[in-house]
């Protein structure tokens, strides 16, 4: 959306710039943080909240932020954004609470605590930006509707993966394609990877390993392409997607895939291993009047029938202000559930698991993710993996076997659970009751 600099720029020149709050400080909120300092007119970080107040000073400080206060109160926030000073917190509920701010920026990747403050921001009629595919993949249709009915956007965020295939699922239809494949392009993909194993690639790159093997043992493209899904209407063609390793560019792979199939299922969300321009995205897409398919022929599209787009890079927290300013300046959400969920994301046992242990989280060692139609998650009674930590096994589960709500006793009085129970009912199939005459 070229537009969105101009709108910003407006913001800027009447002294009235978007006032954003963060909620987390980690590696990507440290880039988001000095992204909105130092390259967007118009917008302000002016709070963040990490539990480690130290390391939202730090965000500050390496955007070039000194002078900071630490807040305690609503009172205290609020008199802080007045007088145009940067805070910091450690209780997130302020920033949700502030009357000044007016989106959130939620970048923890927590499930159970993600759910408290999205909740509580749509609460208080904040807009909420999440770069929490977690979150959004096991109760994002449910926090939808909540979102809905205060009357503000609940969105994902450009750059990262998912929002690029949005923004491109969204440029192929608006020139009268259909699309009938959503793709992700990886590096590598090993469901065994653990933190042990991708410790010397987090600390060269200054990431958390365990965040590292949830990318690395497909847990997180697994969350990226269900929260795609259900913003499209599109599935899965199998448990785990179909997944090709492919060292070719993208454009080679049209013919891989059967067109009839993709247009039975209302299209798929898929990835791909190695395949060039990588790390991107890709869709594939149909036309159906054959003057066009002329045209794209001639425009070095090919003959069809499956016609390739893709962009080749993501930019994950350079992009996510412009997300801020969709939802604030143009009531635009980047990504959001057209409903209810498509496709979840289903805990599978990476190890061999005994009766009695407690599930560790998402990217450690006991257990990876894979995306599954919600039909069949339902049907089965699938756990789903952002659930899963926390849950204690009833019996003992061998390598690779999906686990149900009947392999666990889940933890008592989580509001994702809760959440996830509202949005089973909120969205279960209408029984049509037969008429007999």
């Amino acid at each position: 959306m070229i537009i969105i600099d101009k709108a910003l720029q407006a913001r800027a020149a009447a002294g009235n710039p978007i006032k954003v709050g963060m909620i987390g400080a980690g590696f990507m909120g440290r880039g988001i943080a000095n992204q909105i300092i130092n390259s967007v007119p118009g917008m302000e970080l002016v709070a963040i909240f990490n539990r480690d107040i130290d390391a939202a000073k730090r965000a500050y400080a390496e955007a070039g932020i000194e002078d900071i206060q630490v807040v305690t109160t609503k009172s205290e926030l609020e008199d802080a954004i007045a007088r145009g000073q940067y805070a910091v917190t450690e209780d997130a509920q302020l920033l949700c609470h502030a009357l000044e701010i007016e989106a959130i920026i939620e970048v923890t990747g927590a499930v159970e605590f993600g759910a408290h403050i999205v909740m509580e921001a749509i609460a208080h009629r904040k807009h909420v930006i999440m770069m929490n595919a977690e979150l959004d993949g096991t109760i994002g249709p449910i926090l939808k509707v909540y979102a809905d009915k205060a009357g503000v956007i609940l969105s994902t965020c450009d750059g990262d993966q998912p929002g690029v295939e949005m923004n491109l699922y969204r440029f192929v239809k608006s020139i009268g394609l259909t699309p009938l494949l959503c793709g992700n392009i990886k590096g590598l993909q090993d469901p065994y990877r653990n933190p042990t194993t991708q410790e010397a690639f987090a600390k060269r790159w200054g990431q958390k390993a365990h965040m590292v093997t949830s990318f690395a043992d497909g847990t997180k493209i697994s969350f990226e392409q269900a929260i795609v899904a259900n913003a499209t209407g599109m599935k899965v063609a199998k448990r785990g997607m179909l997944g090709y390793d492919f060292t070719g560019h993208v454009d080679e792979m049209t013919h891989m895939y059967d067109v009839e199939q993709l247009k039975q299922l209302g299209g798929i969300v898929d990835y791909v291993v190695g395949a060039k321009p990588g790390p991107g995205v890709f869709v594939f897409a149909t036309h159906e009047d054959p003057k066009q398919r002329h045209y794209l022929n001639l425009y070095k599209l090919g003959e069809g029938p499956l016609y390739s787009f893709y962009t080749p890079y993501h930019l994950c927290h350079f992009e996510v202000p412009l997300s801020v300013a969709r939802a604030v300046l143009f009531g635009d959400a980047v990504m959001t559930p057209i409903a209810g969920p498509l496709v979840d994301v289903v805990t599978t046992a990476k190890i061999d698991l005994k009766a009695g242990e407690t599930l560790d989280g998402i990217g450690y060692y006991m257990t990876y993710g894979q995306c599954e139609n919600s039909d069949i998650v339902q049907e089965q009674k699938l756990l789903p993996m952002g659930l899963a930590e926390g849950c204690r096994l009833k019996r003992d589960i061998p390598r690779d076997q999906v686990l149900t709500y009947d392999d666990v006793e889940l933890p008592s009085g989580r509001l994702c659970d809760q959440l996830r129970a509202e949005q089973n009912a909120y969205f279960a199939p209408q029984k049509v009751l037969a008429v007999v005459g």
